[in-house]
């Protein structure tokens, strides 16, 4: 009735009240202690309002109560340890929602006549007691969401005795710390049990080959947790199944061929294990499926047409990170209601096909990651409804289609690095240059200005003209040729002299950089950088100093950042050969380019040795996160939501390029924020290759000494950031690249350094992390985030207005942040062969961000 205020401690005097049903009201403040005087009371119900405190312990002493409700509110304290010998008529016990912490009382056990017991979303912690199984008529059982646990492999004993409460029908310990070996005894629960949720604990084991005595189970989730084994064919004798979620386990094996003898089947979640074989055809005997998920598993095959042709399929169908074959059956088209396609890193092939102009349900298609050729159907025209699209790293070509630019509700676009050719539209999504991925299609042109793409040439004249000025044209050839010749003749002297000057200076004494590289001198590094000023220091490291400075390299002027080497301190003459091998041999876009470098001495007899990068206007994304009194970048807003998942994607691919894609794997090994430097246009650059390591033999620094820097670690990184197996010894790999990468993503998107101070007795930024992956915690995970996905360039000040201006925004938003932390958590796990690679990890972060931004852009 949205009654508001506080509860009158006055209705302590109704003495024959026997039904108080306050729910879902605004109610606020603490509950009067003299509730507690009701003692004729048999149903007591306030969940769904807003009341803080503790229960009146009086509440707990009236034996009359049967129905004890309180779900949804700030409550906290904990339940007393006699609860069970006080409320013996009790039948309906529901809590959840709130924050009581300590332990579930062992006498509850005693309420012989409970048959609701939900006590999730709490904070309780301990045991599960082990006696729940007297409770002869419990049929719902809800303890999920909370910390439950003792690490010990015996946490699932509970189980066992509720073999006992033949009445069960629903059962969720999901999202706990529990651990052990998944019993048997779950097979045994009871016939009458149709929900069964025990995701994201740590059980391991193998899934019970029993489970079909459970003939009434409608939803099995057993996600996120170490299941091994293969998926047991019995699961197909479940005939009331419509649920099964197994995704994020280990299970091996083939996906059972008859999971579809039961037709009831609507969702299918078997993603990230280690499946292998075909997909079953029999899938396509499933009427009822409106979600298949498979991806991220070691699925061969085509992809089967009973599959694709499905027409139930309406919420999505997600084969990716597999290694599917063959082409896109054209049956796709009869997914006329589906919402996200999702079939990105197989290797299909074959071209697109047109059929998929009838799938009008469509909002999100991600085909990216094949080999798709030919061009972009016409007849895709008509999905005006998609929200994201995202094609890119196949073979595709052809011109973008302009109506594209029409799709109103299109708010994520990636063409990028196929063969596409010709203008590229300049309209709707196209000039969103936030929202749209055009990189890697070198015969594009035109579009926006902010794309740096080159201009389309003009079309050429017509005959008659042409034919109009022939010795215009002629005289135009020969003053060319003039021009040319004396051009040529200048630079040849230029050269000479050059040369020449060279020849009586010590300007190259042992440049260890290829000739491709214009060598500078001392003197030239001296006047470039105003004598090595402090007006132009930008940056002090392990090994040196870093100068802005204006140098004139291939006869035009350079902004550049100039590394100077203090050779005094140990391994530093071993980290510039370091660096100079390991970055005259890569490029890419996220990599700090080194234009040269110079290796000579000084005015003063000494060695001198010297990198020249190209220079990050923005500086280091050290000095961004965590701004230095006094710092340039002090008094400058925060990276915003979307700069920071910029940011991670940028370094992701920077690290999957020197992991995969270089001719021999390099290591970096001192991944850290300092490293990281942003453009002018806040993309970010991997840098200081001092530490790298060529995997395969070939060792960078391999006699570099131990920092003088107290927060490093040898070879192998930086304290906080080097991975944990470093620490004993263990060799160098791409793994421990990934170790440092999640570590640093947390730090992006908590604030919170790995090395702070509040990181002491057992608790990490790793663990501080998992604890904040709730939608009322990751929210506010770092308050100084501005959520905006753009920044507003007018305004220099924090921008700290949220795109998200409605539920359904703000929970997409919620989604991305949390997928960000659990995907940099399970980067920086502590067991080195359950980290993801980086290829996956570009893969997820490109659609975390695709699926955002098509949510904004459709605000």
């Amino acid at each position: 009735m949205s009654l508001g205020g506080s509860i009158s401690p006055f209705i302590g005097n109704l003495s024959f009240l026997q039904v108080l049903d306050l729910t879902e009201n605004e109610f606020i403040g603490e509950l009067p202690q003299e509730i507690g005087q009701l003692s004729r009371l048999k149903t007591f119900s306030i969940s769904l309002n807003n009341i803080s405190g503790t229960i009146p312990p009086q509440l707990y002493n009236i034996s009359s109560i049967r129905v004890f409700i309180v779900t949804g509110n700030k409550l906290h304290g904990s339940l007393p340890s006699y609860i069970g010998n006080t409320l013996l008529n009790l039948r309906r016990l529901l809590i959840g929602g709130n924050r009581f912490h300590g332990l579930l009382p062992k006498s509850v056990s005693n309420l012989s006549r409970l048959a609701i017991l939900d006590v999730s979303e709490n904070q309780f912690t301990g045991p599960v007691p082990t006696n729940l199984g007297s409770l002869q008529d419990l049929a719902y059982l809800n303890i999920g969401l909370n910390s439950l646990g003792t690490g010990e492999v015996d946490d699932l004993g509970f189980i066992d005795s509720l073999s006992n409460c033949s009445h069960l029908e629903v059962l969720s310990f999901s999202y706990n710390k529990l651990s052990g070996k998944l019993p048997d005894s779950i097979a045994n629960l009871s016939t009458k049990l149709t929900n069964l949720y025990m995701g994201k604990n740590n059980i391991f084991g193998e899934i019970p080959r029993g489970i079909d005595n459970l003939i009434s189970l409608n939803r099995l989730s057993m996600a996120f947790n170490r299941l091994t084994g293969s998926i047991p064919d019995s699961i197909g004798k479940l005939t009331n199944l419509l649920e099964v979620i197994l995704g994020d386990n280990q299970l091996s094996g083939h996906i059972p061929s008859d999971i579809c003898n039961n037709t009831q089947l609507e969702e299918l979640y078997l993603e990230n294990n280690r499946l292998d074989g075909t997909i079953p055809q029999s899938l396509g005997s499933c009427g009822n499926l409106k979600v298949v998920v498979l991806s991220m598993n070691q699925l061969v095959g085509t992809i089967p047409k009973q599959l694709i042709g499905l027409s139930s399929l309406s919420v999505q169908l997600n084969l990716s990170w597999n290694q599917l074959t063959g082409n896109l059956p054209s049956e796709v088209g009869n997914l006329e209601r589906i919402f996200l396609l999702d079939l990105s890193n197989n290797q299909l092939s074959g071209e697109i096909p047109s059929s998929l102009k009838n799938c009008l349900g469509l909002r999100v298609l991600f085909l990216n990651g094949n080999s798709f050729e030919g061009i972009i159907p016409p007849s895709l025209k008509s999905l005006k409804g998609i929200q994201g699209l995202d094609i890119s790293s196949n073979n595709l070509s052809g011109r973008v289609p302009e109506y594209l630019e029409s799709f109103a509700s299109l708010g994520a676009l990636n063409i990028s690095f196929n063969d596409f050719e010709g203008e590229l539209p300049k309209q709707g999504i196209f000039k969103n240059l936030y929202a749209s991925e055009v990189r890697g299609n070198k015969k594009l042109c035109g579009g926006i200005p902010g794309l740096h793409l080159p201009s389309c040439p003009k079309p050429p004249g017509s005959k008659k003209q042409s034919k109009r000025f022939p010795l215009k044209r002629l005289l135009l050839i020969i003053f060319g040729t003039v021009i040319c010749v004396i051009f040529l003749g200048s630079f040849l002297i230029w050269f000479w002299r050059r040369k020449t000057t060279a020849k009586g200076s010590s300007s190259s004494l042992e440049d260890p950089v290829n000739n491709k590289f214009q060598k500078v001198s001392y003197k030239e590094l001296l006047k470039a950088t105003d004598g090595f000023s402090a007006e132009n220091l930008v940056g002090v490291g392990s090994y040196g100093s870093v100068y802005k400075g204006l140098l004139v390299l291939n006869q035009e002027t350079t902004v550049v950042a100039v590394k100077v080497l203090d050779l005094q301190r140990r391994g530093a003459s071993k980290s510039f050969i370091a660096e100079c091998d390991a970055m005259r041999s890569i490029r890419h876009r996220n990599l700090v380019k080194m234009l040269t470098s110079c290796s000579s001495i000084d005015f003063k007899g000494n060695a001198f040795k010297a990198l020249v990068s190209e220079f990050m206007p923005n500086g280091s994304l050290e000095n961004w996160l965590h701004p230095e009194e006094n710092h340039e970048q002090s008094s400058r807003r925060s990276l915003s939501f979307m700069e920071r998942l910029n940011v991670a994607i940028d370094v992701a691919c920077a690290l999957d390029y020197l992991h995969q894609h270089c001719r021999t794997p390099i290591v970096h090994c001192d991944l850290k924020p300092s490293n990281v430097l942003l453009d002018d246009d806040m993309n970010a650059h991997v840098g200081d290759f001092g530490l790298a390591k060529f995997l395969g033999g070939v060792i960078i620094n391999v006699e570099a000494e131990h920092h003088t820097n107290s927060t490093s670690v040898g070879i192998r990184g930086s304290i906080g950031y080097a991975a944990p197996e470093y620490g004993m010894g263990s060799e160098v790999s791409t793994n421990g690249d990934v170790y440092s990468y999640g570590i640093m993503v947390l730090e992006m998107f908590t604030g919170k350094r790995p090395t702070d101070d509040m990181f002491a007795d057992g608790l990490s930024l790793y663990t501080f992390a998992k604890r904040a992956l709730r939608p009322d915690r990751v929210m506010h995970i770092d308050p100084r985030m501005p959520l905006s996905h753009v920044h507003d360039e007018d305004n220099d000040e924090t921008n700290n207005t949220e795109i998200p201006s409605n539920g359904e925004s703000e929970a997409k938003l919620c989604e991305a942040l949390t997928g960000i932390i659990n995907l940099s958590i399970m980067c920086s796990v502590e067991s080195p062969s359950e980290r993801m690679e980086m290829a996956q990890v570009v893969k997820e972060l490109q659609s975390i961000k695709t699926i955002y931004l098509s949510s904004v852009g459709s605000q």
